[in-house]
């Protein structure tokens, strides 16, 4: 039985780590691509057995015709699991991939062991500023939106400081097709979470950074106070992908949150 009304696909995938140690799944933020975890890997993948994988319409996974919605992008989640043969896992994202945790976290919690939410939101509207964004991109593609995109990902100061690293984050967005993008802003367009966080049972911490301007603290906060038990941390100078902004604490976050007992 699937969470959303369609059959999952197959999406495109890596694991890492050893294969005899607790799963954890990282879930990506809209337009991005598996390498957004890169600052992670070496340390997760030392002691977990990490599994990577691009959304419906990213990367290298399949584009389905859209509109998506989120129950359809967390069934691809339980899907990769049961080819993986993995009963159960952690699970980690960041934005649109924090919002497929709190999907499974809600429909699938035999699947998942503990949550880590970073940088995200159970409510993102107004509706119509993803029906601009939806516009824009069926007019003019993923590259009219890659420049406003990647300036609420970092703060000024790390984009300045990182320009590589910022040109090649731009071109993943810009590389994005148009119709997975479009497909899975419909997906955060319809989504409304925040009655149903009180039904995740799995033991949650929450991660915001404090210059997110795409989901604020506040964001977060109004997770953590839905989710039984949850815990939040404000990770400072960072913006909306903490992941790689502030890589090591956030890291050690997570780390510290599933090596609990």
């Amino acid at each position: 039985a699937w969470i959303g009304a369609v059959p999952p696909i197959q999406v495109h995938h890596l694991v890492e780590g050893p294969p005899d140690a607790p799963a954890l799944v990282l879930a990506n933020s809209l337009g991005s691509t598996l390498a957004m975890w890169e600052p992670q890997i070496e340390r997760l993948a030392a002691e977990l057995r990490v599994v990577r994988f691009d959304l419906r319409g990213h990367g290298r996974s399949p584009v389905p015709p859209g509109p998506y919605t989120l129950a359809e992008l967390a069934d691809d989640v339980v899907a990769l699991l049961d080819r993986l043969e993995i009963p159960r896992a952690h699970v980690a994202g960041v934005s649109l991939g924090g919002m497929i945790a709190m999907r499974l976290g809600i429909d699938a919690p035999d699947r998942v062991d503990r949550l880590v939410l970073c940088c995200t939101s159970a409510r993102l509207g107004p509706p119509s500023m993803w029906e601009d964004r939806i516009r824009t991109v069926r007019e003019r593609g993923t590259e009219a939106l890659a420049d406003a995109v990647v300036a609420r990902w970092f703060t000024p100061a790390w984009a300045a400081a990182h320009p590589d690293r910022v040109r090649r984050l731009r071109e993943m967005i810009a590389t994005t097709p148009d119709e997975g993008y479009a497909g899975c802003c419909a997906a955060i367009r319809d989504m409304d979470l925040e009655p149903e966080l009180g039904r995740i049972s799995a033991p949650t911490l929450v991660i915001a950074g404090a210059d997110d301007p795409a989901t604020p603290p506040d964001h977060g906060a109004r997770i953590a106070a839905g989710i039984p038990g949850a815990r939040m941390a404000v990770v400072p100078d960072s913006a909306h992908l903490a992941n790689i902004e502030q890589a090591d604490e956030v890291t050690t976050r997570i780390l510290d949150h599933l090596r609990v007992a």
